[in-house]
């Protein structure tokens, strides 16, 4: 029994029309009708096109390239929700935007995660649905509750029925030091040892492998990370496997394809044999990569929504 009576209502935004749509196929309900336009000088218009006072509504929304154009649709679907009466607001954002600017890396820089999560709040939304942020402690930039789901399980299913629970063959590797704790999760779910990648940054996307923590030789080495983006890292990850630790082949995953720049030359030049994506971002039309897959999230939103809106816990989604 849902205790507030509302009509659930979910609306989306240019950035994944297909996502949006699996969501609501799972939920069993319309995909609200809205229309994201823009004016010839580029700004945003947005129309929606339906009763939503009363509603509690859900905006589906990726902050992916182009991310400011995204964004602002976002913030512009959360002000009129919120001008049109909507009972509740949330902003489902499979893909947070932004989120690797979440700290003061030098002098005089910017912490945009955090600008981003004001603009959020402000704009009116009531709660936050996410996935695997860059870092967790952007759920503490927001005023507002964020409910930040993991796609490592998804992953772990997979894996788990390619290779098997606990196979001696396979190994959890992560990309850098900063990926251990998930890698470390994620290794435990398939039975396997974890090897870390030790390298050392130069400038903003580039790196350099400096050494392999843990024996790799002759494994069968699954990579996971939260994003990849130009793809240098985790290809650079990849080369170091095989040359420096002799691993026998490479699979790798990751949450976010944000796949900017040389990233998929680099990725079909690599010795990678399979790399995984979830649907929080959509696959380049213009691009093409044989050794790229995508698992949909759609099922895993659907039953957090259906929570959100049913308040009940969604707790062990996180699991």
């Amino acid at each position: 029994m849902i205790s507030h009576g509302k009509e659930i209502k979910v609306f989306a935004g240019n950035s994944n029309p297909k996502l949006a749509q699996g969501i609501c196929d799972k939920l069993n309900i319309e995909l609200g009708k809205s229309v994201a336009t823009a004016f010839s000088d580029g700004e945003i218009s947005i129309s929606i096109n339906e009763p939503v006072r009363g509603a509690d509504v859900f905006i589906i929304q990726s902050t992916c390239s182009p991310v400011n154009n995204n964004l602002m649709e976002m913030l512009i679907m959360i002000d009129a929700m919120r001008r049109a009466s909507a009972g509740r607001i949330t902003a489902v954002m499979p893909y947070f935007g932004y989120g690797r600017q979440d700290r003061k890396a030098k002098s005089r820089d910017p912490i945009s995660a955090k600008l981003v999560a004001n603009l959020i709040a402000e704009a009116g939304a009531d709660r936050v649905l996410t996935m695997d942020l860059h870092a967790s402690q952007i759920q503490g930039f927001f005023d507002i509750p964020v409910d930040n789901l993991m796609g490592g399980p998804i992953f772990a299913n997979y894996y788990n029925e390619k290779f098997g629970f606990g196979c001696e063959e396979a190994i959890v590797v992560s990309p850098d030091v900063g990926s251990v704790a998930r890698a470390r999760k994620f290794s435990h779910k398939l039975g396997l040892n974890l090897a870390i990648v030790d390298k050392r940054r130069e400038k903003a996307n580039s790196s350099e492998v400096m050494n392999i923590i843990g024996n790799v030789e002759g494994k069968t080495c699954i990579l996971l990370d939260d994003m990849v983006d130009t793809a240098g890292s985790l290809c650079g990850a990849a080369k170091a496997l095989t040359e420096l630790g002799g691993a026998k082949e490479i699979y790798a995953c990751a949450t976010h394809g944000v796949l900017s720049g040389p990233a998929i030359d680099r990725i079909n030049d690599s010795c990678i044999k399979e790399l995984l994506f979830l649907d929080t971002i959509p696959y380049p039309s213009d691009k093409a990569c044989d050794k790229i897959k995508y698992l949909t999230v759609d099922s895993l939103f659907a039953e957090a929504i259906g929570r959100v809106y049913e308040e009940v816990s969604i707790s062990s989604l996180f699991e």
